[in-house]
Formats: structure tokens, C-alpha cells, sequence
């Protein structure tokens, strides 16, 4: 029974096995990703597969952080690294070194990758592009100080408007510190605000020497300044993303200067265009407002002012003769409405119906009597004739039925 292994032992044998090959020590894998997850330690858990098997892998997070692209599910990929044992599950697995896209470069898929990415965050749309100023009070420049790229932008500048200053932020424009130091470089400027536009570039390169301008954190600086931002990267047919964030882009750093710094002779052309258009425009609103001063003088207001005055004196007569008639005929019809109201009033007159021999009988406190039943025999009543009034007592009281 001495050949009985327990699984430790079996498995750590065939681990040492594995360990010692040297085609797996080092091999190079072609397949497809899939359950590819990253770990919030930094770690990469993913299976490669093609149609036939499949094999668990990892990438520690010491090699992940170097990794260009975004790996993902689908994507076929050339995996460099060893395989060997994991003990704890028994199970053998790939461990990466690098992962490599299958059929196009790392850096081409990456920089795809985050183009799609930064594009629908929308750090590229038109409308967050900032004009450029017309005449900068002071540039700045974000490049290296020893590049063909600064030189090219000072001769530029010096020869279109001398008086135009540039400021440099010296930084690295290739290499792993490169991204950093443009980043704080856009950061300081805006926080200085001491320049009115910004130029950011290098001389021309391969992909590899410009890839710090599809640096991630430089796109973003770049589509945070609220300072104007032109990306001056020395390629004429290729595009780095810097320049997709940019408020504008100049294929050459000395197009950028072009672009950014104003011709002092074209200027002053400029100058003695306005000059000439003000000149006569002011001309022209001269001899405009003369002519209106010239009508008006000539105006009948001025010229034959009795005349204006007769026409309005003749129309007052007209209308205070119209006055006077309409203030008769308003006189007219009031008498007329007076008179009218007075014979209406007379016929109501008490007093004139007593004339006509009638009288009106009241009790001492005022109470008319219009009916026999309202007093007895012996009460005192008033009588009111035409002329006087009685003061009588009632001797008996006599009621009929038709009135009399």
C-alpha cells in the first residue's frame, strides 16, 4: 500500500511535473475570452477557450496595470505566460503575463476602445467646443522644452505678432510620466488663468512615442479646461484622441501658432477696412440726417407759418360756432323738459285741488281721515281748506256703502 497518494501529494506531483516542462513555462495560447471578471484588487479572472476545450486563467494585478486595451468577453487574444497547478482547487490554469489582441494592435484596440468609451460620456460633441479668442492677451504652451515642436511655435509667433506672449509648461510628451505632468500642466494653467488659450502638442512619432495624448486622464483635463485647447500633435493623417477633445485641432504645432496667434499686419488691414466702412458709414448718416434738416426747413411749418395758423383759426371758428348752437339747443330742450315737469307737479298739488273746493280732514296728531270708521262721536279733527282750516268735534259718524 505504499503507493497510495493523498490528493495533496498527487496533486503537488503533478504540479512538479508541469513545473519542470519548459514548453509550459513559457507558452504562448490562442483563444477566445469569456467570464472575464476584474477584481477589485487589481487581479484578472478570465477562461480561455476554443471550440474544442478550455483552460482557467489569472493576471495578477503586477502585470494587469500594464495592459493597454479592456479585455472582454468575446475578444480573441494571444495569452503569454505558465501553466501550471493551482493546489487548492486541483485544477491546472494559465498564468498570464500578457494578453495580446488577436488580429489587431494593443494599442489600436485600446485606443478604440476608449474612443467609443469618452465619446458616449460625450467629451467630443460640438457643443462643448470653446471659440478660440480673436486676439489672445497671453498663450500658453504645454510641450517639451527641448522638442522641434517649440521652436516651430516661437518662430511662428514672433513672425505673425511679436507682441503676443507665450508662456511654456515644460513637460514630458512621451513616456509613462508624460501623462501626469500634462495633466497637471492643463490644471495649472486653469487655475492661474493667466493665459487665454492653450497649445498642446508634440512633434510627429509613431503611435507608441504620441500615446500620451490617448492618455485617459489627458483626454479628460482636456475636455475639463475652461480654458480653449488646441491640440497641436505633429500628424496630418492620423488622430490621437486629444485631438477629438480639443476645442480645436492643428495637424502641426507651427499650425497651431498659425491658428492661435493673430497677424499683426493682417490686422492692421483689418483695422483700415473698419476705418474705411466707418468712415463711410458716418458719411453717409451725415448727409442723410442734412437732408432731413433740409426738408424740414423747407417745411410749410416754417416757410408760411400764417397760413398753417389761418387754416387752424378758421377750423376754431367752426367749432365754437358749433358750440354755441349745441349749448342753445341743449338750453332749448331743458325749458322745454322744465316746463313740461311743472305742469305734471301742479296738477299733483295738493293745494290745488283744495282750491277746487275740496278739504282734507286730520286728527290733531296728523292722521288723515279718508273713511267714516277711522273716528267716533266727539273726537277732534282739523279740517284744512283752500284758505284756513277748521277745528271741529265730531257730533256722530254716518257709514255707506257706496262712499257718500
Amino acid at each position: 500500500m505504499s503507493n497510495i497518494y493523498t490528493v495533496s501529494d498527487l496533486t503537488k506531483y503533478i504540479k512538479n511535473l508541469l513545473d519542470r516542462d519548459t514548453r509550459l513555462m513559457s507558452v504562448f495560447i490562442k483563444g477566445e475570452l469569456s467570464n472575464f471578471k476584474a477584481h477589485y484588487s487589481g487581479h484578472c479572472y478570465f477562461t480561455l477557450k476554443d471550440a474544442g476545450s478550455q483552460i482557467k486563467g489569472v493576471m495578477f494585478k503586477s502585470r494587469a496595470q500594464f495592459l493597454k486595451f479592456e479585455p472582454r468577453d468575446g475578444l480573441k487574444v494571444v495569452a503569454y505566460g505558465q501553466v501550471t497547478v493551482f493546489e487548492r482547487d486541483g485544477q491546472y490554469q494559465l498564468y498570464a503575463d500578457q494578453l495580446i489582441p488577436d488580429g489587431v494592435g494593443e494599442l489600436s484596440l485600446a485606443f478604440n476602445q476608449l474612443k467609443e468609451k469618452l465619446a458616449a460620456e460625450g467629451l467630443f460633441d460640438e457643443s462643448r467646443k470653446q471659440q478660440l479668442p480673436l486676439i489672445p492677451q497671453a498663450i500658453g504652451v504645454i510641450t517639451s522644452p527641448t522638442g522641434a515642436a517649440l521652436r516651430d511655435i516661437i518662430t511662428v509667433a514672433k513672425r505673425r505678432h511679436p507682441g503676443i506672449p507665450l508662456i511654456l509648461y515644460p513637460v514630458q510628451v512621451q513616456g509613462l510620466e508624460a501623462p501626469g505632468q500634462i495633466v497637471e500642466a492643463i490644471r495649472a494653467f486653469n487655475r492661474l488663468q493667466n493665459v487665454e488659450v492653450i497649445i498642446a502638442g508634440r512633434g510627429g512619432g509613431s503611435i507608441e512615442e504620441l500615446w500620451a495624448f490617448n492618455d485617459e486622464q489627458v483626454v479628460r483635463a482636456i475636455a475639463a479646461s475652461s480654458i480653449p485647447i488646441v491640440s497641436a500633435v505633429g500628424h496630418q493623417t492620423d488622430y490621437t484622441l486629444a485631438d477629438f477633445a480639443a476645442d480645436c485641432r492643428a495637424a502641426t504645432p507651427s499650425q497651431a501658432a498659425e491658428m492661435v496667434v493673430p497677424d499683426v499686419y493682417e490686422l492692421k488691414r483689418y483695422i483700415q477696412t473698419l476705418q474705411t466702412m466707418l468712415e463711410n458709414t458716418m458719411r453717409t448718416y451725415i448727409k442723410q440726417r442734412r437732408q432731413a434738416v433740409c426738408q424740414l426747413r423747407d417745411n410749410r411749418v416754417f416757410t408760411q407759418p400764417e397760413k398753417l395758423l389761418a387754416e387752424h383759426r378758421q377750423l376754431v371758428d367752426s367749432y365754437v360756432e358749433r358750440l354755441e348752437q349745441a349749448a342753445r339747443n341743449s338750453i332749448l330742450t331743458k325749458q322745454q323738459q322744465l316746463k313740461l315737469h311743472a305742469e305734471k307737479l301742479a296738477v299733483l298739488n295738493p293745494l290745488a285741488v283744495l282750491a277746487r273746493g275740496f278739504s282734507l280732514t286730520r286728527t290733531p296728531a296728523g292722521q288723515v281721515i279718508s273713511a267714516a270708521n277711522q273716528v267716533k262721536p266727539g273726537q277732534q279733527l282739523e279740517i284744512i281748506l283752500n284758505h284756513g282750516r277748521l277745528e271741529v268735534e265730531v257730533a256722530c259718524v254716518r257709514e255707506s256703502k257706496d262712499g257718500y
